[in-house]
């Protein structure tokens, strides 16, 4: 059964070194962007993009050429977007 509603989760373990798990939910099939972006706004990396089916979802993000800080991910799929932090340390 799917998920009631859209969710993304904070990933872990937060804070990271070098890679985090992002989990994530769809209520229904849904084109969806999963991108993360450093302090200044600008993208570091795209996890996911596309189509993706209704469930409960696992991505792992490895930063391993990413300096130590403070990096956003944010979750787009259909209407629905949220941000969430996380931070890498090295």
């Amino acid at each position: 059964m799917p998920p009631p509603m859209f969710r993304l989760e904070q990933n872990y373990p937060n804070p990271f070194n070098p890679s985090t798990t992002i989990r994530f939910a769809l209520p229904r099939r849904s084109h969806v962007s999963l991108t993360v972006f450093d302090m200044l706004g600008q993208e570091v990396a795209t996890l996911v993009s596309g189509e993706v089916v209704a469930g409960y979802h696992e991505v792992r993000f490895d930063a391993s050429g990413l300096a130590t800080g403070v990096y956003f991910y944010r979750l787009q799929a259909g209407d629905f977007v949220e941000v969430k932090r996380l931070m890498c340390l090295k």
